[in-house]
C-alpha cells in the first residue's frame, strides 16, 4: 500500500488539497502500478511560524 506524506505551509483551500490528493494518487498508480484503492495520501498543514526558510520563519517572510 503506497503511502504519501505531503508537507505544505498552511493556507491551501480544500479544492487545492483535493487536487493534490487526486494527482498524487494518479502518479502512484501510474508509476508503481498500485491499485488506486490502496493508495493513501496524508497532507500535513504546517503553520507558517513552524516553517523555516534560510533561517527565517515563513510568516516573517510574508509567505
Amino acid at each position: 500500500m503506497p503511502f504519501a506524506q505531503i508537507y505544505m505551509i498552511e493556507g491551501r483551500t480544500e479544492d487545492q488539497k483535493r487536487a493534490v490528493i487526486e494527482k498524487v494518487t494518479d502518479a502512484l498508480v501510474e508509476a508503481v502500478g498500485a491499485p488506486r484503492e490502496t493508495v493513501r495520501v496524508w497532507i500535513h498543514d504546517v503553520p507558517k511560524t513552524n516553517w523555516g526558510i534560510a533561517g527565517t520563519s515563513a510568516k516573517d517572510l510574508g509567505r
